[in-house]
């Protein structure tokens, strides 16, 4: 398969925003919406680095911030659209992203008085943006009667153009517009049960995944139904699946190679494997040693440098480090924090890797390798550089009887886009492959 060749967007033109600034917001839903796309858009972060700016809320409030941030940060074409008429020299981060915010809310239907009072106060907060107020005050207003009608007419916002070249090079026009559509829609709550998959679908009102996982329309995590028993973790259908491709047997040693958060370790532990789950970072693997304890499940927790892990084991799972373009769904931030620019270390990392996971496997073992990227240079052409490197090394083509015969790529991985499921809701974009070596 052709390398799609790599492009990267230059920084943002306009000044970021103080975090001494962002201290003194008040901490509302809608402030603490604000200081994270400040965070986002202006100093490259992603949403997961900001938790802590979710503290002092409430747990809906907590939610609501997430949802209106990550909302605006999926609208952002559009905003920028509505916005541009009225905005002829460009104002500070802070302000554009105060307009962004309000007029996204609008445009999906939000009350429009409470939202221009509240933006209009937010601008005022701050010495350097308060002369302002009267701007932000008039533009939302007019977009108070612009937003609401114009909205639902404007096209689906496209990625930026240093992932979209990419990608649209790769797959076609016509799949980068369903993806995009796919991934503006949002994703639904993801279940992967501990036991019983229909069982747990009948509990929590969620619907059977042909893959086994179970989906339901968002909702508080903790509060659902076998939460605090461990009877299931969330885990994205896509994700689920190549550890249902490993078909870990009890009493296998098995090595989760690049472990956090998880999800795929507790599969493997359930599926009766002695797993050791291996991740270079300590903090993320508290979350893992939480999640197996909340399931009851047990697997060896091990903190180091996975180039620099020894044993043996009969499979071995190698979920990479990678671009994580294919959860775009739900980390929207991703192609707005990022450029590119790391691309070409995280290719060399995921060869090193595979390299060195081929040399821990028993004799006749498998190993799956598999990333969360809709790019073809983290899936397929790995996959087939490593065949070309390692004499005896085989491709293993999935026959279990959940594989869709879209999902297949020549050579003999399987290649999963958001789009392939849109009638389902989407999946995040994975690649994955069943890899031998004789003997």
């Amino acid at each position: 398969m052709t390398k799609p060749q790599n492009a990267t967007r230059p920084a943002p033109a306009v000044a970021t925003t103080p975090a001494t600034a962002r201290a003194t917001t008040p901490a509302t839903a809608r402030a603490t919406a604000l200081n994270m796309l400040d965070a986002v858009l202006g100093e490259g972060r992603l949403m997961s680095e900001l938790a802590g700016l979710l503290t002092p809320l409430e747990p809906s409030e907590r939610a609501r911030a997430q949802r209106l941030a990550l909302d605006t940060l999926r609208s952002l074409e559009r905003a920028d659209r509505l916005l541009e008429p009225y905005l002829r020299k460009g104002p500070p981060l802070r302000v554009r992203n105060i307009l962004r915010l309000g007029v996204t809310e609008m445009g999906q239907g939000g009350a429009a008085h409470g939202i221009v009072n509240e933006c209009v106060g937010l601008v005022g907060t701050n010495p350097k943006t308060k002369p302002m107020r009267g701007l932000v005050n008039a533009v939302l207003r007019k977009m108070a009667d612009e937003a609401p009608a114009a909205w639902d007419r404007m096209r689906v916002p496209r990625v930026p153009a240093w992932l979209r070249d990419p990608l649209t090079e790769a797959w076609g026009p016509d799949a980068m517009k369903a993806m995009e559509a796919v991934q503006f829609a949002g994703a639904p709550l993801d279940l992967t049960p501990r036991g019983d998959a229909a069982a747990l679908a009948a509990l929590v009102g969620g619907t059977l995944l042909p893959t086994g996982s179970v989906r339901l329309a968002n909702a508080q995590v903790t509060a659902l139904p076998g939460y605090a028993e461990g009877a299931w973790w969330v885990q994205d259908a896509a994700a689920a699946l190549p550890a249902r491709l490993l078909n870990v047997q009890p009493g296998e040693r098995v090595l989760d190679m690049c472990a956090a958060p998880g999800g795929k370790t507790l599969q493997m532990a359930a599926a009766g494997g002695r797993v050791t789950a291996l991740d270079i970072s300590e903090k993320r693997m508290v979350r893992v040693s939480a999640n197996l304890t909340r399931t009851g499940l047990s697997a060896e927790i091990v903190v180091d440098d996975a180039l620099e892990h020894q044993g043996t084991y009969d499979a071995i799972l190698l979920d990479a480090p990678c671009s994580a373009t294919g959860t775009m769904r739900r980390h929207p931030d991703l192609p707005h924090a990022k450029d590119g620019a790391e691309f070409a270390a995280l290719f060399a990392l995921q060869e090193a890797l595979l390299d060195h996971a081929l040399t821990l496997l028993t004799p006749g073992g498998r190993l799956v390798f598999c990333t969360c990227s809709l790019l073809p240079d983290e899936g397929e052409v790995q996959v087939e550089q490593a065949l070309a490197r390692h004499a005896g090394l085989k491709v293993v083509p999935p026959q279990a009887t959940w594989v869709e015969d879209q999902w297949r790529s020549s050579e003999g991985g399987l290649r999963l886009r958001p789009d392939l499921w849109a009638d389902r809701g989407g999946m995040d974009g994975f690649y994955m492959a069943v890899l031998r070596r004789d003997g």
